[in-house]
This record gives structure tokens, C-alpha cells and sequence, in this order.
């Protein structure tokens, strides 16, 4: 939560208190009605004072002052920081969507490939492939089902079936672009996918230290298997959500990511 959300939060939580312990105080103190003393707490605080409802007795003046004192400076705050929450709102959403440009970027070069090459190697693809087959009549619902299904999912990836040499000279290759997007100092707004690069990163790292990638110990094979599953399953879900914001906000990018969809057997880049 940023901080001037949580503020924002705070002045709402104090003005609500004021307002209505004011309401009960008015309605003891001035035999107001609800409505009265609702409307007269608020001309109060708004700093308007029509002055057609005052208070009578010694209490209800003192009720005022505390009201004044409290209720104004609320209100004040509770206007600056919608207006700043909402500017702050409108950046972040600016630099999600520079953010969603780099996403777009990864897996054009990298992210896309690699789907293609652990989905080949997937004993149990047959289970979710039809998580993945997205098309143009998807709901906001179905995407969310598909993100379930997803993540009940176990990824069972044996890095013995997979050939490890073409993978670590793919991200060797690939290692400085990913390095670039990881020095990104906005990906801090970006949990999911900063995982996802650093999951990739340390599989890059993992293959790259090794002399050798053949007649490995089981143990071996074992560990890289479980680093490949890491970045099989934090891949596939990056990239049902990256599809999501395509089909809201690009639908022309959207239809290409579709017809090139690394899970889809029958799909083809060429418009029939």
C-alpha cells in the first residue's frame, strides 16, 4: 500500500469518527435530529457556516470548537490526498503500461521460445492446454479460471528430457538482455515478472556454471529439474496475464499473440 493511500485511509477513518460522534453529541447535547445535526456538522467542517443551525448551550459551543479543530484539518486532508492519490494513481498506471511494453518485449525474445521449448517436453500439458488455448470470446472470468487451474497445476519437468545444451546457449545468448531488463528500476512495481526474470536468471546461472551438461548425477538432473519447473510455472502464468492486458487494452496485439500461442498446435501467424 503506498503511503499516501494509507494516509488517505487515516483522514477518511478520522473525519467518519468526528462526524458521527458529532451527530450523537448534537442530538444529546441540542436535541438536534439526525438530518440537523448530519447537516450542520457538515457546513461546519466544509467551513461554510450558513449559520441557520447553531448551537445553544455551553456543550454544544465546546462540541463545536473540538469539531473545528478536528473536523477541518480532516477535511483539508482528506481532499489533498484524493487529489494526490489520484495523480499517484495515474503515474503508476503510466509506468504499468511502459512496464507491460518490456513484458511484451521478453517474450518476443525470450519468454515465448522458452514456453514452446518446456510445453513440447511436458508429460502433462494435456491437463491445462485448454487453460491456454485463449481466444477473443474470453470473459475477465475465464482468464481468472484459467489462473486457477493454472496454479493448482504441478509442473513435472524432467531437465534429462530436455536438451540442455540448446537451452543454456538460448539464454546464454539472451543473458545481457536479461540483465538489461532487470537493472530496470521500475520493476519494483512488477512483483510477478521480477520473479519470473530472476527465476530465469539463476537457470541461466545454474547452466552456465556446469563444464558439462551430460552424464550428469541424478542428483544433478534432479536439482535442474526443479529450477526448470520454477521458471516453467512462473512463465506460464506471466504469460496468461501479459494476454489478459492485450485483449483489454491491445486487441490487435492480442490477435497476433494468439495465432502464435506456444500451446495451440494449430496455431499459425497466418490469417485464414
Amino acid at each position: 500500500m503506498s503511503h499516501v493511500k494509507f494516509r488517505l485511509q487515516v483522514y477518511i477513518l478520522v473525519l467518519v469518527s468526528v462526524v458521527v460522534a458529532g451527530m450523537i453529541g448534537f442530538m444529546m447535547l441540542e436535541n438536534l435530529s439526525p438530518l440537523n445535526a448530519l447537516y450542520f456538522i457538515i457546513v461546519t467542517i466544509a467551513t461554510v457556516g450558513f449559520g441557520d443551525i447553531h448551537p445553544l448551550t455551553p456543550e454544544g459551543k465546546v462540541l463545536v470548537i473540538f469539531i473545528i479543530l478536528a473536523g477541518v484539518g480532516c477535511f483539508v486532508g482528506v481532499a489533498a490526498n484524493s487529489i494526490e492519490y489520484m495523480i499517484d494513481e495515474r503515474e503508476r498506471t503510466q509506468r504499468l503500461t511502459k512496464l507491460n511494453m518490456v513484458v511484451g518485449v521478453f517474450f518476443s525474445e525470450v519468454g515465448t521460445k522458452l514456453l514452446k521449448k518446456f510445453s513440447a517436453k511436458d508429460p502433462g500439458i494435456e491437463g491445462i492446454r485448454s487453460a491456454l488455448i485463449v481466444s477473443n470470446h474470453w470473459s475477465d472470468e475465464d482468464f481468472s479460471q484459467a489462473a486457477l487451474t493454472l496454479r493448482q497445476h504441478v509442473y513435472r519437468l524432467d531437465s534429462r528430457t530436455i536438451p540442455l545444451d540448446e537451452l543454456h546457449a538460448f539464454l546464454t545468448h539472451h543473458k545481457g538482455f536479461m540483465l538489461a531488463l532487470l537493472e530496470n528500476p521500475q520493476l519494483v512495481e512488477h512483483d510477478t515478472f521480477t520473479d519470473l526474470l530472476h527465476a530465469v536468471f539463476h537457470l541461466a546461472e545454474e547452466l552456465i556454471a556446469r563444464e558439462r551438461l551430460t552424464d550428469l548425477p541424478s542428483t544433478d538432473y534432479d536439482h535442474l529439474s526443479g529450477d526448470i519447473n520454477r521458471v516453467y510455472g512462473l512463465l506460464v502464468l506471466e504469460w496468461l496475464t501479459y494476454m489478459r492486458h492485450l485483449k483489454q487494452h491491445y486487441p490487435y496485439l492480442f490477435s497476433l499473440a494468439m495465432r502464435s500461442n506456444p500451446f495451440d498446435t494449430n496455431a499459425s501467424v497466418i490469417v485464414q
